[in-house]
């Protein structure tokens, strides 16, 4: 039985797929070492190489949805002109935009929120958890596991793709760094929903 840390140990080594992962861990009766040795053979243990390399190509793409409802503009770069125009980076950079706008992520990766942010967030889930009568001495670890929930709903690269729940986006970006030979960060986006943050006061009767 392959456990969920082996899979986690494998793609935190390798920059592969969660997928990929498993099937490699399977594949090896569950030996480290030789399901890496299986992932490189595959080509998919590239993209963790790949991390370092300057990425200043790309495309920055726009999308529409909901007769203009929502609209989001991102900027997703690779090494090279020629990657940026394949059509998978394309397609890639598509989906993206399409994720940001149903999933409306907040930041793009965990270490982009700012610490107040979470000091806040601890405060709250603090809160909540002492209202819901729970024992002092687990609170700290109910907090750390409503953290991790809220980066998944908040950090674009954590969340789960809309299309494939059984992955997430860092997961696909990985894919695509393994399969174009480059390293592609997802570098920055914005996302306007039409009458965000307007009052909108009921008129008195």
């Amino acid at each position: 039985m392959i456990s969920a840390q082996q899979v986690k140990e494998l793609r935190e080594r390798t920059g592969a797929g969660m997928m990929d992962c498993k099937m490699a861990l399977t594949d090896s009766n569950g030996d480290i070492e030789k399901a890496i040795d299986l992932l490189r053979e595959r080509g998919l243990a590239a993209a963790a190489k790949k991390a370092g390399r300057t990425a200043n190509e790309g495309l920055v793409e726009s999308y529409i949805h909901g007769g203009g409802r929502i609209g989001v503009l991102v900027e997703v770069n690779c090494e090279t002109d020629f990657v940026a125009n394949t059509e998978d980076f394309k397609s890639f950079v598509k989906e993206i935009c399409m994720q940001i706008a149903a999933a409306n992520p907040q930041y793009i990766k965990r270490e982009d929120v700012p610490q107040e942010v979470i000091e806040k967030e601890r405060e709250i889930l603090k809160a909540q958890s002492l209202n819901e009568g729970k024992p002092a001495q687990v609170i700290d670890k109910i907090i750390e596991g409503r953290l991790e929930k809220f980066y998944k709903e908040n950090c674009l690269l954590e969340q789960l793709y809309i299309r494939d729940d059984s992955k997430t986006v860092k997961d696909l970006l990985n894919e695509l760094i393994a399969k174009l030979g480059e390293n592609i960060i997802i570098r920055r986006f914005v996302r306007f929903e039409r009458g965000e943050g307007i009052e909108n006061p009921q008129e008195e009767e």
